[in-house]
C-alpha cells in the first residue's frame, strides 16, 4: 500500500478535453470558439469551416516568425477564436500546458504575443521494492515514464537494466512536479536518487555549479556517468595506433605516434568523449584543422585533421559529452580522411585504447559548494531509505519544494 505524508499529497493528473467547433463560451462582447486540430488540419482548412475572413489569414500568416506556430499545426492542439462578422478579433493557439500564441486585432492589424503561465514547481519523494519490474513498480508509486527513463540514464553506466535487476533491489527518488493551478502538468528533473542493485547501492546528486550546468554525481561528487567515451567517431578501422616509434607516412621519419588514427569517410561527425572546455580551435602544425578540449583539472583531449568545426564551436566554450565538435577531413599532415585523437592525463600522453576511463570528480574549488548543498537531498534520501526497510516498503510524500530546489540550483528562489 502507498503511503502518502504531508497536507496536500494528491499526485492524480488532470487530464483536459477540449471543446467541438461548435462549443461556445461566453467571453466579452463575442464568444470563444474551441476548435480541436483534427489530423490532417491545417490552418485554411479551419478557417473555411468556421467561414472566416481570408484576408485575416492572410495577414496573421504574413506576421512571419511571429506566427509560425499556426503553420505547423499539430493533432490535439487547442485553437480558440473570438469573431465579430466573420473577422477576428482575436485567435490564441495552446503550444503547450503552459503557453500559448496569441493573436490580436489591433488598430494598425493584427499584434502577436506569446503568454506564459509561471508553473508551481512541487517536489515529491518515494520509494519501493521491484517485485515485477522497473516500470510496473515505479508506475504504483506515481512515476512518470519519463522519470523512470531518467533514472535508467542516470545509472545506466553500473546497471544493465535488462539484464541485472532482480527481486528486491529497490530504489529512493526526489524529483519535481511541474503545476499549472491544481493540475499536474508533467513530471520533471530527479534530484537525488538512490538504486540498490544485488546489494549494491548507489546514490546521485543533481548539482548545478555557479556556470548554470547541471549534471548529476555520486555522494563522494563524481560523475555518474563514465567521464570519457571510448572512441570519439564511428571508424572503419584503426589506421595507426599509439606508439612511441613509427614511420612517419609523409615525413618518412621515425617519430613518436602519440594518439590513434581512426580512418572514417570525409565529413563523418566527430564528438567530445567527454564534458569539458574548448582550450583551443584553430590550425596546428601537422595537425590541421583541430580542437583541443580541456576535461575537469587533470584530463585534456585533441581531436586532428578534421575538415571543418561544428557550428558554435569557440575558444573557452563548454561542450557536452557525445556534442558533434567538428568532421572528419585530413587538413594538415594527413594522407587520407581520418581522424586524429590524443588522450592526455596531466600533460602527458596515454594510448586512448588502453587507458582506464575515470569518473571526474567535481572541480577541487566546488566540492565544498557540493557537500553544502547537496546534503538536505542526502539527508531526505537517508529518510527515505529508512522508510522503506521499515514496515513501509513502500511509500510517497511531497516535501518542501523551496528548501529542495536550492539544494538541487544555485540560482533557486530563497
Amino acid at each position: 500500500m502507498v503511503q502518502m505524508e504531508g497536507a496536500d499529497l494528491s499526485l492524480d493528473t488532470v487530464s483536459s478535453s477540449t471543446d467541438e467547433a461548435s462549443a461556445f463560451v461566453a467571453s466579452g462582447e463575442q464568444p470563444w470558439i474551441n476548435i480541436t486540430v483534427a489530423p490532417g488540419d491545417n490552418l485554411s482548412l479551419i478557417f473555411s469551416r468556421l467561414k472566416l475572413s481570408s484576408s485575416d489569414l492572410h495577414d496573421i500568416v504574413a506576421l512571419g516568425k511571429a506566427t509560425a506556430p499556426l503553420k505547423d499545426l499539430r493533432p490535439g492542439q487547442t485553437l480558440r477564436f473570438r469573431v465579430a462578422d466573420s473577422s477576428i478579433e482575436e485567435m490564441v493557439l495552446e503550444l503547450d500546458q503552459l503557453n500559448s500564441l496569441s493573436v490580436e486585432r489591433s488598430d494598425n492589424g493584427f499584434v502577436a504575443r506569446v503568454d506564459s503561465v509561471e508553473p508551481d514547481i512541487k517536489v515529491t519523494a518515494a520509494t519501493t521494492t521491484i517485485t515485477q519490474s522497473l516500470f510496473v513498480d515505479g508506475q504504483k508509486v506515481g512515476l512518470s515514464d519519463a522519470v523512470i527513463m531518467k533514472m535508467i540514464d542516470i545509472f545506466g553506466w553500473d546497471i544493465d537494466f535488462a539484464l541485472d535487476l532482480q527481486p528486491n533491489d529497490h530504489f529512493s527518488v526526489i524529483y519535481e512536479e511541474v503545476y499549472k493551478g491544481q493540475q499536474l502538468v508533467k513530471q520533471d528533473r530527479i534530484l537525488a536518487a538512490e538504486f540498490v542493485n544485488q546489494g549494491k547501492r548507489m546514490r546521485a546528486v543533481l548539482y548545478t555549479g555557479p556556470d548554470g550546468r547541471s549534471s548529476y554525481y555520486s555522494d563522494k561528487g563524481e560523475a555518474m556517468h563514465k567521464t570519457f567515451l571510448r572512441t570519439p567517431v564511428k571508424f572503419t578501422r584503426i589506421s595507426s595506433g599509439f606508439t612511441l616509434a613509427r614511420r612517419h607516412p609523409i615525413l618518412n621519419t621515425i617519430r613518436a605516434h602519440r594518439g590513434v588514427d581512426y580512418a572514417a569517410p570525409l565529413g563523418t561527425p566527430v564528438r567530445a568523449t567527454a564534458d569539458g572546455k574548448i582550450l583551443n580551435v584553430g590550425v596546428g602544425a601537422g595537425y590541421g584543422n583541430l580542437v583541443e578540449i580541456r576535461h575537469g583539472d587533470s584530463y585534456s583531449t585533441l581531436y586532428g585533421h578534421l575538415s571543418r568545426f561544428a557550428r558554435g564551436i569557440k575558444r573557452g566554450s563548454f561542450v557536452n559529452q557525445g556534442q558533434i565538435i567538428g568532421y572528419v577531413g585530413q587538413t594538415g599532415l594527413a594522407t587520407g580522411p581520418h581522424l586524429h585523437y590524443e588522450f592526455r592525463v596531466n600533460g602527458m600522453h596515454r594510448d586512448p585504447l588502453k587507458v582506464v576511463l575515470p569518473r571526474l570528480p567535481i572541480e577541487k574549488r566546488l566540492m565544498a559548494d557540493f557537500r553544502q548543498r547537496s546534503a538536505p537531498l542526502l539527508d531526505q534520501l537517508d529518510v527515505l531509505v529508512a522508510k522503506h526497510d521499515s514496515s513501509h516498503t513502500t511509500y510517497v510524500a511531497q516535501l518542501d519544494s523551496t528548501k529542495y530546489l536550492k539544494a538541487a540550483d544555485n540560482n533557486a528562489p530563497n
